[in-house]
């Protein structure tokens, strides 16, 4: 986990970095450990789908393209609720979203068991998704609470890379159950994982907004339980901001490429080389996973010390587009091992051409963490008051585009074949990088010319 780090000698501490001294460094880590746990959880749940569909869909008695629209109905749902639970989180608190969410995870999940048809399908896993969805979004936030800015891209690698854990193990997982033990059931050991978190917040998790910044705290008189309007699409306002939209589409143009791969598994590797068992195929979310995992911790460490870097040289001036540039290695290795991948796929067979694909898997994983995780750190400190709902109308409007995006990979593939599906995701990537460069470079003038209330050194 994190650790708590010196100042450097040449920057001189601001009377609001006080505040982040309201919990040592052992409650920092326990309070850390807690939205790394709940963010496992989320990705669980949202992973373990994908190697069960062909399963779901001989239970249903639908096509495998049918049941895939569940995915993408997750995606989606994914959206909405994050944009709802963060725009709430800055007016109730951090805490009481984590708990209002959990019942809805363990209902849907219960739904998802229980399913009998493919409409009920998609309405329970609509909620579960729900549920879970403010996990990201809130863990940033909670992060920007209590770590100062060159402490939280370290806090935020360590959260990402925890909760990857989940994004490379679900899928295992969740092809082991399905394989040899049942769909349903998995979703039913969800739900009382999901009731287990819930107990576990209540007792010992801590809110963590700065004192006086909340929504209620605000209102001159309010009632015991007050409950309060709040426009949840306020946040996607912030992406008037051309350096927040411009992050936001880096981060969608990356993460396509992470889909890209991984959601046609079966369709693409599977069939290629041969493997039908749905936990070998979800063995190959492993390495992307793994690689995931490696990308996240280095991103993070790396970004804190450019921006130290960049401060020293500035003589303590700061700008935030410095920590962007610690995602230009991943700029170029995302592009590489996409489109590699799919050529790999086309032409090259046997044990050879499959241990190239898991090469590609990994070096994949690794190139989108170390994009994604400067970017996630970035919103957090331009939009230090309102940073989880600056993470939120990012990731949101992510799963938005994702959620259409994903429902015509299977078909693009049918269609052009693998080689040409990943190639053109290849070359989106290399059309990310060039934005990212020019959010480096000019992000000062794409501030100034439209300020939706960035932080400053003497508020973040």
């Amino acid at each position: 986990m994190a650790s708590d780090s010196e100042d450097s000698p040449m920057l001189v501490p601001t009377a609001h970095e006080a505040i982040y001294d309201r919990f040592v460094p052992h409650q920092k880590r326990w309070i850390l450990f807690h939205v790394s746990f709940v963010g496992l959880l989320a990705m669980f749940v949202q992973v373990t789908f994908v190697p069960s569909i062909p399963q779901i869909a001989k239970d249903l008695d639908v096509t495998d393209a049918v049941v895939s629209l569940a995915f993408s109905l997750s995606i989606f749902a994914n959206a909405i609720g994050e944009l709802i639970w963060s725009t709430y989180s800055s007016f109730y608190g951090r805490r009481p979203i984590y708990l209002w969410g959990m019942p809805f995870l363990c209902v849907g999940s219960c739904g998802v068991a229980l399913s009998a048809s493919f409409q009920s399908l998609l309405f329970w896993r609509f909620v579960q998704m729900f549920g879970c969805s403010g996990a990201l979004s809130l863990g940033a936030g909670v992060i920007g609470d209590i770590y100062k800015l060159e402490e939280r891209g370290t806090a935020i690698g360590a959260f990402v890379s925890v909760t990857i854990i989940g994004y490379a193990v679900a899928p295992f997982v969740g092809g082991a159950a399905t394989q040899y033990w049942s769909w349903r059931n998995l979703h039913y050991s969800i739900a009382a994982w999901g009731l287990l978190e819930m107990l576990f917040i209540y007792l010992s998790f801590p809110e963590t907004t700065h004192p006086g910044t909340l929504g209620v705290d605000k209102l001159p008189s309010r009632r015991s339980i007050h409950i309060a309007w709040i426009n949840p699409l306020s946040s996607l306002w912030l992406l008037r901001s051309p350096n927040l939209f411009a992050v936001m589409l880096v981060s969608t143009i990356i993460t396509n490429t992470n889909y890209v791969i991984l959601v046609p598994l079966a369709y693409t590797i599977g069939v290629r080389y041969g493997i039908t068992n749905e936990a070998i195929i979800g063995a190959f979310f492993l390495p992307n996973g793994l690689g995931s995992f490696t990308g996240a911790l280095i991103a993070g460490r790396l970004s804190d010390t450019i921006v130290r870097r960049w401060r020293e040289k500035r003589r303590g001036a700061w700008c935030p587009e410095d920590r962007l540039r610690a995602a230009w290695i991943g700029g170029f290795i995302v592009p590489l091992s996409v489109g590699a991948s799919g050529l790999i796929t086309t032409y090259i067979g046997g044990p050879i051409g499959l241990a190239l694909n898991i090469l590609c898997l990994y070096a994949n994983g690794v190139g989108v963490d170390l994009v994604l995780n400067p970017i996630n750190t970035y919103n957090v400190d331009v939009m230090h008051s309102r940073s989880a709902e600056a993470t939120a109308a990012c990731m949101a409007s992510r799963s938005l585009i994702m959620s259409a995006a994903t429902a015509v990979i299977v078909p693009s593939i049918e269609r052009m074949g693998v080689a040409w599906t990943d190639i053109i995701a290849a070359v989106f990537a290399v059309i990310g990088q060039w934005i990212l460069s020019l959010t480096i470079r000019y992000g000062d003038r794409m501030r100034a010319s439209v300020d939706v209330g960035f932080s400053t050194m003497e508020n973040n």
